[in-house]
Parts: structure tokens; sequence; C-alpha cells
């Protein structure tokens, strides 16, 4: 057996070229928004900076190889993330939730579905958006539970004329207001297409093109970190599209959403190395010039040398960790599933408490805004919560693995079974 976890020259080059374009234009972001006063207005400001991502080609980079894309796979995608998350977590989040909103119809979309709809992501301009409208008002932690549980609450009734009427609210849905108000220009909703059946045949996914006739825009969320990304409600009434638009017919939805957000468990991980590096090395330069008033540079301190020492420990383990997650996506293994959901659980609750000790290195300037220590806390604080929360969701998924009766634990470092 052989251990490498050397990257490829394309590889290199992907990440240097992921690592140039971030430097060059995502480090924009935070100038072009931070004086704004309100979420749609930070948020329309990143459509420029959105718009030469896909010009050079980094929306094409993030979709599939089988889909007309050019991702070779997790590891790809996990390269380019860090890259670019490190940097700015906003345009990032906006090119990555397109992908997450294109999922289900590339897992589970029809040859039909993908020409009708997934081209125009292929182009090289523009600005197209599109989302995964999955959680709601009140959480969506129990989306599956059988009645009496509420579940999914949108719903989608076939009317006589062949088409889907869709009712109901979305919340926490990146991308799901549109650049204008009316929405992305795809949207996959989940939505309940029977009140009475149990989960696996109640729940449905159904593509909703846009601009949404019936959609309203209710609220642009202000968040504590993203700052510039757009996180709306919005509400669904009467909205119609052709009966054609649902993917892989009724009730396919609750085999949809589990496989659309494992891979994403992952990336979430990759996110928290990237919020972590960044604050380590902003960490480790203050350390090497500041001496706070001393004799010498504070990183001759023990106290400090040895918070720095734990800190990249804990950023390695997590993106070699996150890493193996990905590689076990790309190899369909058998404990790809359990790997993602460790990437998510461990690495977002790592990278919380490693910028917080590095603040504590820097001091009570670490507290200021004027300090990049406080918006890297402030965005990294998502990632235990959103993609499903580690613990309404995510730790509750990994319960269920391990409770399987033919769950094997050597599968994470044996490879059995694959």
């Amino acid at each position: 057996m052989a251990i490498d976890f050397t990257l490829t020259p394309e590889h290199l080059q992907l990440r240097q070229s992921a690592r140039d374009f971030a430097h060059k234009v995502l480090a924009e972001v935070g100038p072009a928004t931070r004086h704004l006063s309100s979420p749609e207005e930070r948020w329309k400001a990143t459509r420029p900076i959105y718009e030469r991502a896909v010009a050079e080609g980094w929306l094409r980079q993030v979709l599939p190889v089988p889909a007309g894309g050019e991702c070779q796979g997790m590891v790809d995608f996990a390269l380019i993330a860090e890259e670019f998350t490190a940097v700015d977590v906003n345009v990032s989040l906006t090119l990555f939730a397109v992908m997450l909103g294109l999922t289900p119809l590339m897992t589970a979309g029809s040859p039909e579905q993908m020409r009708e709809h997934f081209g125009r992501f292929l182009e090289p301009s523009g600005a197209p958006l599109a989302a995964f409208a999955f959680s709601e008002p009140g959480g969506s932690a129990n989306y599956d539970a059988p009645p009496p549980a509420e579940g999914i609450r949108t719903t989608a009734v076939l009317d006589g004329g062949g088409e889907w009427v869709i009712n109901g609210s979305k919340k926490w849905v990146s991308n799901a207001g549109g650049w204008d108000g009316t929405g992305p220009d795809l949207m996959a909703v989940v939505c309940r297409t029977s009140t009475e059946a149990p989960p696996d045949e109640a729940l449905s996914v159904i593509l909703v093109p846009g601009p949404v006739e019936g959609l309203t825009f209710d609220t642009s969320h202000d968040l504590i970190g993203h700052r510039a990304h757009q996180i709306p409600t919005i509400t669904l009434r009467d909205v119609r599209v052709p009966q054609g638009n649902i993917i892989g017919g009724p009730g396919a939805g609750r085999q949809i959403v589990s496989g659309s957000f494992i891979p994403t468990a992952a990336l979430v991980g990759v996110f928290a190395v990237a919020k972590m590096r960044a604050a380590f090395e902003f960490t480790l330069d203050f350390a090497k010039r500041e001496r706070r008033a001393g004799a010498v540079p504070i990183i001759d301190h023990q106290a400090v040398g040895y918070a720095l020492a734990d800190a990249k420990s804990a950023m390695e383990a997590v993106r070699y960790l996150c890493w193996k997650a990905c590689h076990a996506l790309d190899t369909q293994s058998p404990a790809a599933a359990e790997l993602a959901l460790h990437a998510k659980i461990f690495g977002s609750e790592t990278a919380v408490r490693v910028i917080t000790d590095l603040m504590r290195v820097v001091g009570i300037e670490s507290y200021s805004q004027e300090n990049p220590l406080a918006e890297i806390l402030q965005d990294a604080l998502a990632y235990p919560m959103f993609d499903g929360g580690n613990l309404g969701v995510r730790r509750r998924q990994l319960h269920a693995i391990l409770s399987d009766p033919a769950y094997d634990p050597s599968a994470t470092y044996l490879g059995t079974a694959s």
C-alpha cells in the first residue's frame, strides 16, 4: 500500500491559478463592499467581480467534466475552494452555491432537462446564478420526518393543465433572490408533492427557471460574517412550471437532497482550512514583527510560539482529513460519506477554536474591525451552523452511519469494501 499526498503537476498549476486569481481579483471584494450599509448594496457590488470569475472560466472550473465543465473531481474543487476562501468568502460562496444549485440537475436530471437548463452556466460571460432552495423559515433539520412532524412545508400541486403550482417560503438559500429580486437563473426547489405519503414518496425537487413570476423577495439577512453574500428569505406564491421540470420523478427528493449535501460537507471543512490559514499567516507575521513594547518579537516567547505551533498542527490535520474525504468521494469509497461528515464537523469547530486562540496571541487589537482576525472569525462562525448544522443535522447523520448494523469502522482507514 502506498500513501501519497503529493499533488500532481496539474493540481499544482490549478492551485497556483486559483491563488493568482484570488489575490488579483477576489481581494477587491472587501474594499468594494465594506463601506456599504445594506446587505443588498454589498451583494450587488460583488456582481462585477463575480462576472470576472465567470469570464475567466472559474464557474466552468467547478462544474464537473461529465456535465460539460472542467472540474476533474472533489480534490480539484478543494484546491480552488481553499485558495478562494482564504482571500474572500463572499464571491467564492456565490460561485460554489451555483454548483450546489445545479447539483440536483447534474446528478438526477434527464438529458432533456440538462439540454434545456444547463447550457447557460457553461458560457464564459454574464453573471448566471443557481440556487438549491431547501431550507425554510423555522428550520429544516427534520425536513424528512414523517407526520405529525411538519417537515418540508413548501408544496407543489399538479393542476389540470400539466403544471406544478408551488407555494411556500425558503430561507438561508444562497443566491435565491437573484441580482434583481426576481430569483436566480435556475432554482432547484425542494417541496412536498404529496401531503399524505411517507417522506420517501412525498418529497420532490422541481426546477424553477428565472425570472420567477410569483416570487416575493422578503428580506436579505444582515449576517455576522459573509457580509457581501446574499442569504434571503423568499416567498413562492402560485409559481407555475411545466410538469416535466420535476427531477427524478415525484418522491425522489429525499435521495437527491441527501446525495447533494454529502460532498458539500467536505467542502465546508476546506472553507474552515482556508480561514485558519488566513488567520495563521496574519498572526505569524504579526508575532515576528511586533514587540509589544518588549525587547524581542513576541514569537520568541514560548506562549506565543506554542500557540502558533498548535494552530498549525490543527490546520494541517483538517486539511489532510478534507483531502482524504474528497479523494474518497472521487473514488466512490464506501467510507466517503463518513469522512465528509468528519471533515465538516471537526473542521468547522476546529476553525472557530483555532482562530479564537490566534486572536489571543494578537491581543485586544484583534477585537477591532480594523484587524483582519475579527472578520475571519465572523466568517468562520457560520461553518458549524450552515450546510446542515453540526448539532441538528451532521452529527445525526454520522450517528446513523455508526448505528448501522453493517457499519465497518475500518473502512475509513483500510478502504475495505471499496
